[in-house]
């Protein structure tokens, strides 16, 4: 196996911290890796992943990476407040990292403390564990660590520190990186690295690196229609939030759709709706341009692919054809949400119409789906238009029966919605109480399980407790 680049990382040891405490660890994750032994004692696990103990093991780092933000480049990010500590063997044969995020200032820090207050660290530990029992791919949490020490923000908040697993950590924007500052070369190292540790059957490929372009295109779009067939919004699409290996990372203002609006915007920063919910396959697309732009030097010295003009012409219609595979797995997704297990192309209008009919009733979009047969009806003013829609379902649906256990397969009961992500977090700075984070943790274990239904997770906000702006853990 290829080590990364050397210019991709930089030495960055965690800094110590005052009290660590356990907030969580992920037991199911834990028997999933072949975790060092110092790991698998919890007073020796809590001295590491708080940082105040360097195992043998690690030479932690942090990973360079640039990356347009909102549109707009700026060629060195980095890992300004999170360090791999090391790879781990997976039970499924491959490596994962095990990175600390909040664990206190790298050569990437650019002036910042690079620590985590408690909030952003249980709700990227509630998101993403909930997104990988939905089914999307993800990074995982391994842990949540409490420092015993304050950080500073608007107000003095308490610190924590998580620990995240993922696949790696290489993104478009590390390609972004590499072309920057290392050129053509730097390029091929990371692409190499890539392509062993994520994509080793592309490497007898006739064009490997045009391969690897479309095996990222595929994941990206398998990833994206997972998002938007939950009604999850990501917040922040930079290129620098953009996985290789078509995972979701980083949850910073990321939030749920409660009310259905293909337009909807959470992330505080967002002013003028560039990761809205509907943009977010677009954007993917624009994402996958950038790493085009990277790896087009490659391409042209891959023989398979022909001359220069013929490298470009066939970058641009894969970017095409991203789009078109993005919609045949959009119905996909979409269809089994109403009970149709082989799409038609017709399919999408009956589709597009449920969601017109969801926005314009202001409709749950978790409830909408889950309750579509037996309640969504009640929540709609325009009884009429709702019952000629599920007429036309009928006509398209021969086995109702077969259709409502599909539904209840692929829509869940319950998703970590905002208000409550909000009130968990409350309840952890303001009294130190984790009862509340722990409850939640164990109901979205078994996200579609009709047992939530009519609990306090199932139920959408009240008005008074709608959450309208969500914020970067930073």
């Amino acid at each position: 196996m290829l080590s990364l680049p050397a210019f991709m990382q930089r030495s960055a040891p965690p800094t110590p911290v005052a009290a660590p405490q356990w907030i969580a660890w992920n037991d199911e994750l834990a028997a999933s890796l072949k975790l060092p032994n110092e790991l698998q004692d919890r007073k020796q696990a809590l001295a590491i992943l708080a940082g105040n103990h360097q195992p043998a093991w690690s030479e932690p780092t942090a990973v360079a990476y640039a990356g347009h933000q909102f549109g707009h480049f700026v060629p060195q990010l980095g890992d300004g407040r999170a360090v791999l500590l090391a790879e781990i063997l997976h039970e499924d044969g491959g490596l994962r990292d095990i990175q600390l995020k909040g664990s206190g200032t790298t050569p990437f820090s650019r002036g910042g403390d690079g620590r985590s207050p408690m909030g952003p660290v249980l709700r990227e530990y509630l998101m993403s564990e909930a997104m990988h029992k939905l089914g999307i791919p993800t990074t995982r949490a391994l842990a949540a660590v409490a420092t015993g020490e304050a950080v500073y923000r608007e107000d003095a908040e308490p610190g924590a520190i998580l620990t995240r697993v993922a696949q790696s950590h290489i993104r478009v924007g590390s390609f972004q990186y590499a072309a920057h500052h290392e050129g053509k070369e730097g390029v091929k190292a990371l692409a190499d690295w890539v392509i062993a540790r994520h994509y080793p059957d592309l490497a007898t490929q006739p064009a490997p690196y045009f391969a690897l372009f479309e095996a990222i295109c595929q994941k990206q779009a398998e990833l994206v229609s997972g998002w938007m067939s939950i009604g999850f919004i990501h917040g922040v699409m930079n290129t620098d939030n953009t996985s290789v290996c078509g995972e979701t990372i980083d949850y910073g203002p990321c939030a749920f759709m409660d009310q259905y609006h293909a337009e909807r915007v959470f992330s505080f920063i967002d002013k003028r709706g560039r990761y809205a919910y509907a943009n977010q396959p677009v954007i993917a697309q624009w994402n996958l341009a950038r790493l085009a732009e990277c790896l087009i030097p490659l391409w042209i010295t891959e023989d398979a692919l022909g001359d220069q003009s013929e490298v470009v012409a066939k970058a641009k219609h894969r970017l095409q054809e991203f789009i078109a595979n993005y919609e045949r797995l959009w119905l996909e997704r979409m269809t089994a949400k109403i009970g149709i297990s082989s799409p038609e192309p017709h399919d999408r209008e009956l589709i597009n119409d449920l969601l017109a009919l969801f926005q314009a009733e202001e409709i749950d979009f978790t409830q909408g789906f889950r309750f579509l047969l037996r309640g969504t009806r009640n929540h709609c003013q325009d009884i009429e238009r709702f019952d000629q829609w599920l007429m036309r379902w009928q006509e398209r649906v021969v086995d109702q029966e077969a259709a409502a256990t599909l539904m209840n397969q692929v829509n869940p009961a319950i998703v970590p919605r905002t208000h409550l992500i909000q009130a968990v977090i409350e309840s952890a700075q303001t009294t130190g109480n984790l009862e509340p984070f722990h409850n939640i943790c164990q109901a979205l274990l078994t996200p579609f399980s009709a047992t939530h239904e009519g609990s306090k997770y199932d139920a959408p906000p009240e008005p008074e407790e709608r959450v309208r702006n969500t914020f970067c853990g930073t």
